[in-house]
Order: structure tokens, then C-alpha cells, then sequence
């Protein structure tokens, strides 16, 4: 499958290679043919002064009402501040773009956390 994303972005890159206005723009390559996808439903941040840990998972418990849950972490990018405040940036500008097509998300936020 890696193959065939890297396919269609040099196609799309080669699109735009040939486009007059792009004389002086850089064209970013994506290469996907060594990434990795997982999946995760429990995302969990953290942050210093020199950069923002981000913590992906997997909620291990179907039951509701449970007193503990188990999270099975399975990735943690480390971003410097910049690299973050682009990250959070762009998930803002695609959650609005969401939103708009499929309908808001309501989210439970508790009540802690909301001051």
C-alpha cells in the first residue's frame, strides 16, 4: 500500500513541478514507504519547556463503570514547542473542516478542567 501512496504523491508532486506559479515554491515529497500506521482512542499530552510528548493508545476496558482502565501505549512523538503549536494548528483547522461537513463533535469535558 506504501507503494502505491508514494505513487500518487510523486504524480501529485509532478503536477505540480510543471505549474508555471511554482517557479520559486519548494515541493514537499511525501514518502510513505516506511511508515507505520496504528491506531489509537486515548491520546494523552505533556509538555517541558523544550518540548511536548504526545502519548498514543489503546483503552483496554469495554465495560462502563469500571474503576480502572488499562491504557496499552503504542506511540510517543516528541515534538519541540514549534513543531507542536504547527500540530496544533493544523488539527484545528481539520477538526473545523470535520465539523463542517459531518456536524459538530460534542465532547464531555469534566468540570475541573473547564476553569
Amino acid at each position: 500500500m506504501a507503494n502505491k501512496e508514494t505513487k500518487a504523491v510523486e504524480s501529485n508532486t509532478e503536477a505540480q513541478d510543471n505549474a508555471p506559479d511554482q517557479d520559486n515554491k519548494t515541493t514537499i515529497r511525501w514518502d510513505g514507504s516506511k511508515m507505520a500506521s496504528s491506531y489509537a482512542n486515548i491520546c494523552n499530552v505533556s509538555s517541558s519547556r523544550e518540548e511536548v510528548t504526545l502519548l498514543f493508545g489503546t483503552n483496554q476496558n469495554w465495560h462502563a463503570g469500571q474503576k480502572e482502565l488499562t491504557v496499552e501505549l503504542s506511540d510517543r512523538i516528541i515534538l519541540n514547542p514549534y513543531a507542536a503549536k504547527r500540530l496544533a494548528v493544523l488539527l484545528s483547522n481539520t477538526m473545523e473542516e470535520y465539523e463542517k461537513r459531518f456536524g459538530e463533535l460534542q465532547l464531555e469535558v469534566p468540570e475541573a478542567a473547564k476553569d
